[in-house]
């Protein structure tokens, strides 16, 4: 078994040795640029930890692993691009350092390129990995879609927010795992354990970045704060103020939630204190702690040793209990 450590050296060492530079070089050069800025490769991480808590060769994983950390980039360029993100892992995201088309077309080539590294090598588990990889793929443009029709609507639910997020963000972490699983020939049954194990932390995931977004630092985040507020994002946060708080400030809120100025700061300002004063924060703390156990109570289920899991909730706990 390997340490979280070493899977992350691995996981590094694989992006090292890759070269993602090819002419024309306006096409590859952001590419490069992208998968340069790092960030945590958790997708990788997971997948290649599934693989191993099944005592299987991770060297099989290799490809997948990098795919799915090609996969996740060209989302978030493309994604950067829908929310005009100026910031990304701190540095300028590509359609700010070139331009929307550059944007859209080097995204493009990475989708591709994340398929060329699936079809690299014959697997017994090939189909089954490719419809998994097809199906995450799908769901989180279905996902994207979702989160766009949420722009327009005020009667968005917390229920159906938990949906698009589940599509949007925590199906590629459970497909990451899926994978893993997949090419370690797991059983079935704990196949989707450790599926819905990643559904959970996933969900809990994107929460904890609700939060960043609203709570965090900059420095220490990547990415501007207070960005979901400004673009009048109807988060988690956001849902559960409206259904806690009284008439005058679920009202303030749609006032507030309604309105772009120029300068968001003291619409920003005013928002975080409508959530302090309904203790907001703590709620969904609380939130991200359930989901953290129902995700242990899917990994407690997998049928091995109790010592091989303890990778896999190493690098839930660092998801969830983070500030970046």
């Amino acid at each position: 078994m390997y340490s979280t450590n070493e899977l992350q050296q691995i996981v590094k060492e694989l992006f090292a040795n890759e070269n993602f530079v090819d002419e024309p070089r306006q096409l590859y050069d952001p590419i490069a640029y992208t998968l340069a800025l790092g960030g945590k490769r958790i997708r990788p991480l997971l997948l290649l930890a599934a693989t191993d808590l099944f005592d299987s060769d991770i060297k099989e994983a290799y490809n997948y692993a990098i795919g799915i950390e090609v996969f996740h980039n060209f989302t978030l360029l493309h994604d950067d691009l829908m929310d005009k993100s100026p910031i990304r892992r701190g540095q300028p995201t590509v359609y700010r350092k070139w331009d929307e088309n550059t944007a859209i077309l080097s995204g493009d080539a990475m989708n591709i390129l994340a398929w060329r590294y699936f079809i690299k090598k014959t697997h017994p588990n090939l189909h089954k990995i490719l419809h998994t990889f097809e199906q995450t793929g799908r769901e989180i443009c279905e996902g994207q879609q979702y989160d766009m029709n949420f722009e327009t609507r005020n009667d968005v639910t917390i229920n159906e927010y938990m949906e698009m997020i589940r599509l949007k963000t925590a199906v590629l972490l459970a497909g990451a795992l899926k994978i893993g699983a997949l090419v370690a020939q797991a059983d079935s049954n704990d196949v989707e354990y450790l599926y819905r194990f990643g559904i959970s932390i996933g969900l809990a995931f994107q929460l904890r970045d609700d939060l960043l977004d609203a709570y965090g630092d900059t420095a220490s985040f990547g990415k501007q704060t207070g960005t979901d507020i400004k673009d009048n994002k109807k988060t988690f946060l956001f849902l559960h103020a409206l259904q806690k708080g009284n008439s005058a400030q679920r009202q303030r809120l749609t006032e507030l939630f309604a309105t772009t100025p120029d300068d968001p700061t003291d619409k920003i300002n005013e928002v975080l204190a409508i959530y302090n004063n309904l203790d907001i924060k703590k709620d969904v703390e609380e939130k991200i702690a359930l989901l953290h156990d129902e995700a242990n109570a899917n990994l407690d289920a997998v049928r091995r040793p109790e010592a091989s899991k303890q990778v896999l909730r190493q690098i839930a706990h660092s998801l969830l209990d983070r500030d970046k």
